[in-house]
């Protein structure tokens, strides 16, 4: 009788991976590109500054976002490799990462608006 194993050698790990990296990435384009476009609509230098925070938390939260999807690829794959599901890990961090990330480009929409349009 054979084996079964739990882990089918195929490359949904890595399509995983590659899902998260695009987002981290998207994320970070987008908040390099609030960086030079926000303050710029901005007349007084302390809202040129202020609008400066969101873009910065976006990079930041891309390089982390960037980081945990190779952390969690490496923990899924042992974890499959030796058979433990137990050992899986859960999508909380990137979850919460992202949904931040979000959260911080909403703002600066909010932000844009209320900029222009004053």
């Amino acid at each position: 009788m054979s084996e079964r194993r739990l882990f089918d050698p195929g490359l949904q790990p890595e399509r995983t991976e590659l899902a998260w990296r695009r987002t981290a990435l998207a994320i970070g384009v987008g908040s390099l590109l609030a960086l030079r476009v926000l303050p710029s609509i901005a007349t007084a230098p302390a809202a040129q500054q202020l609008l400066l925070a969101p873009g910065i938390a976006g990079v930041a939260f891309a390089v982390l976002l960037w980081a945990g999807a190779r952390a969690r690829h490496r923990a899924v794959n042992r974890a499959l490799l030796d058979d433990r599901p137990a050992d899986l890990p859960d999508a909380r961090l990137l979850m919460t990462l992202t949904l931040f990330v979000v959260g911080c480009g909403v703002v600066s929409a909010v932000i844009l608006v209320v900029v222009a349009t004053t």
